[in-house]
């Protein structure tokens, strides 16, 4: 191998070890519950409802969800094509129930913001060890010396807790099924990280036996 590739490696490494994970969207579940006293009824017109004070966010969600329900054969319908929500707009209950009645909609997944943190975490230098070996010593050393400490750095980091429920709305006003708490960590990439939220929450929800097995 030459020193031209062992300076690169090298330079990955230290890069790798210094910025790896920092951007990039990631989603995990805190919690889920089924409700053992739930029906067992089963369901084929799902309504994807995203509550956000941000239209677009939530028409991002609420597509993305019914997207890939539809994918498990579900008949999915997002909040923003029958639900009319403009910011500032007062509740209709009445509204409400009408579109699910004449939707024929029999259950309703729904999500909700709980609550963003952001840190801020000081990070001090830490020493990079080099693999031992490097062809020529100057090579090596040239390539080594000016990354041996990493400079210190702060790093931010925003967490967005997310509340998702499941209602079978076929009966009453509606029986809570299931529901699950999520964390996603650097939401940057807004599309992506919506995108990866809800297919663990679909996930999820296969696994706790409340939605047929597909392939999300």
């Amino acid at each position: 191998m030459t020193s031209q590739r062992y300076a690169a490696r090298l330079l990955f490494l230290a890069l790798l070890l210094l910025y790896g994970g920092q951007g990039s969207a990631k989603s995990k579940m805190i919690m889920s519950w089924r409700n053992p006293e739930a029906p067992s009824t089963k369901f084929q017109h799902v309504l994807a409802l995203g509550l956000s004070q941000k239209t677009a966010v939530r028409a991002d969600f609420e597509d993305a969800l019914a997207t890939q329900l539809a994918e498990l054969s579900l008949t999915a319908v997002p909040g923003n094509t029958i639900l009319l929500r403009p910011e500032g707009t007062q509740l209709d209950l009445n509204y409400l129930k009408g579109q699910i009645r004449d939707n024929k909609i029999e259950a309703v997944i729904v999500s909700r913001l709980l609550k963003i943190e952001n840190t801020v975490t000081y990070v001090p230098g830490q020493p990079i060890m080099p693999y031992p070996y490097y062809g020529t010593f100057y090579g090596y050393y040239q390539t080594v010396y000016p990354i041996v400490y990493t400079p210190d750095y702060l790093r931010e980091e925003k967490k967005v807790r997310i509340e998702t429920n499941l209602y079978l709305v076929s009966q009453g006003d509606g029986v809570l099924v299931w529901t699950g708490v999520t964390d996603t960590f650097d939401p940057n990439k807004l599309h992506k990280a919506i995108n990866q939220l809800v297919k663990l929450l679909l996930k999820q929800m296969q696994t706790d036996g409340v939605l047929p097995a597909g392939t999300t």
